[in-house]
């Protein structure tokens, strides 16, 4: 057993054990090839939830700060996370993101790059629809609904793949990787709305 499949079937007792976990739509991540799970981000067990519900290894975009921190940077390493400077345009992690995916692996992202506080818009950076577009893979977006209550109820709602492919092969600009990274974290938050209307 390696180092992730330990971790994940850890924390999979620690979930089932304090929260109620409901899945909709598991179908929509494929068996295998690679593709970017989207999710939007309200707590620090954001990764732990859809690290638990998702039946593949992932590797998750996460900010460098976490990797000073002595022994949670050597663990989070072993799970094979990719450090980004959420300061600047970090060629570094979108080259590591791509090198994951073109080995047909599944890539996590957060695009509003930290949680947000219910209530408060998104802003999102257009590295998303970039690692997206260049890897050439489908994005699903992901939508966490839950106020992560011990023993309370915590929804996970996946949504139909997104294809960008109508752009691959083109130079777009920053601001058009903006427009369509923002479309993505749209149809998370139209997710989010039906699920609690």
């Amino acid at each position: 057993m390696d180092f992730y499949t330990f971790a994940r079937n850890i924390m999979k007792v620690y979930v089932d054990l304090f929260y109620r976990v409901e899945v909709e739509n598991l179908h929509y991540i494929p068996k295998e090839g690679a593709c970017i799970v989207c999710s939007n981000h309200i707590h620090n067990l954001d990764p732990v939830i859809i690290g638990t519900t998702i039946p593949r290894k992932m590797s998750y975009m996460a900010k460098e700060e976490l990797f000073r921190i002595k022994i949670l940077g050597s663990i989070i390493r072993k799970l094979g996370m990719i450090p980004v400077n959420r300061d600047t345009a970090d060629l570094s992690a979108i080259k590591n993101s791509l090198r994951i995916l073109n080995s047909g692996k599944v890539l996590g992202i957060f695009p509003e790059g930290t949680r947000k506080k219910k209530g408060v818009p998104s802003k999102v950076k257009p590295g998303l629809a970039m690692i997206a577009i260049k890897g050439k893979v489908p994005v699903i977006p992901v939508a966490i609904i839950s106020d992560y209550r011990l023993f309370g109820k915590i929804k996970v709602k996946i949504g139909s793949p997104l294809s960008f492919e109508e752009y691959y092969g083109q130079k777009l600009s920053v601001d058009t990787y903006q427009e369509l990274s923002q479309k993505i974290m749209e149809q998370i938050e139209t997710e989010i709305a039906c699920s609690i209307s």
